[in-house]
């Protein structure tokens, strides 16, 4: 049975850290709005029809995985020799299955191999040629090299494919050096979260990890209660920034903890978290978070972050810098 003082909810990111006006011009202001509506309208549609939280969390971010503006799918980065290497995650808050994939190649949408894992494999996290061959055997879209290819992604790894050094789209001066700053692109990590008319909320995140990674390099994105977590006794989060602060800190599953065991809100359990533990490890970036009363918060310790939002009172929210 639906709750009438329940809110259907759907929030979008499509990544955070150093995102100024001074960086983005109307053109591509005009883009990222477009492409952040694109992924509302498609998950929302999902809600709107009694679907539940995990269709419209895979939609939602099956429409960010096609377009080349955001880092994750069609649009991921390069490694250090030059493939495209994705990772991504998706969890059911209604009964914590989820699923996950890393150093996925040549999968079309990777959150939809990450469901495949969560309802048929028998596992939760698949990685590699492994996780290749599973998708192979569920019939998985795949796409070739060719399609994965952009550009300005190239472009970006050129500079520094003969170096050691990896890039992110935010400045982290705490590396020492061994984190390149992108000021004049943004390339970001993609995720969603939704609660149904059922109460039921669920997480996903999706992305093509750092420039000129190396060693089979992993972030916080597929790693379940680090960059993606659901429960529907507490909350669902997806993150995005430097992966691996998010990763020692646990930050999705701590959030959800700080609220079952503290009775915090979700609100005040992000700031804790996002604007003070990760803030003292040297942690960049932010997340976007629901309950299972469709309330819900965006929470970043960075300039900006590509963000959306759509609920059943009919307010929308589509920006980038700062935080309303």
């Amino acid at each position: 049975m639906a709750n009438d003082s329940r809110l259907t909810t759907l929030l979008i990111h499509g990544g955070a850290g150093n995102i100024t006006p001074a960086i983005m011009n109307k053109e591509q202001e005009a883009d990222y709005s477009a492409a952040l509506k694109e992924s509302l309208d498609a998950g929302y549609a999902i809600l709107h029809k009694g679907g539940s939280a995990l269709d419209a969390v895979v939609m939602a971010i099956s429409v960010m995985e096609d377009n080349p503006l955001f880092n994750a799918g069609r649009g991921s980065v390069f490694t250090k020799k030059g493939l495209n290497e994705m990772d991504a995650a998706l969890m059911d808050g209604s009964n914590l299955a989820a699923g996950a994939v890393a150093g996925v190649r040549n999968i079309k949408n990777p959150i939809v191999l990450a469901k495949e894992v969560m309802l048929h494999s028998g596992h939760v996290f698949l990685s590699g040629s492994g996780a290749g061959e599973f998708a192979l055997s569920q019939g998985i879209e795949m796409a070739p090299d060719e399609y994965f290819f952009n550009e300005s992604r190239y472009d970006q790894w050129l500079e520094i494919r003969h170096t050691n050094y990896t890039q992110l789209d935010h400045k982290a001066d705490n590396l020492k050096g061994h984190v390149l700053p992108n000021p004049g692109e943004k390339f970001g990590t993609v995720g969603a979260v939704a609660c149904d008319q059922y109460g039921n909320i669920a997480a996903g995140t999706s992305t093509g990890g750092m420039t000129n990674k190396r060693f089979g390099r992993i972030g916080d994105s597929p790693v379940i209660g680090a960059g993606t977590y659901a429960n529907n006794a507490t909350c669902a989060i997806s993150c995005t920034g430097h992966g691996e602060p998010f990763l020692r800190a646990v930050v999705a599953h701590d959030i959800s903890c700080l609220m079952e065991y503290k009775g915090l809100s979700l609100q005040d359990a992000c700031n804790t978290v996002i604007k003070d533990k990760l803030v003292k490890i040297g942690g960049e970036g932010g997340l976007i978070a629901v309950d299972a009363l469709g309330n819900y918060t965006f929470c970043i310790n960075s300039a900006g972050m590509y963000r959306g939002m759509r609920n059943s009172e009919g307010k929308e929210v589509v920006a980038f810098y700062g935080l309303d």
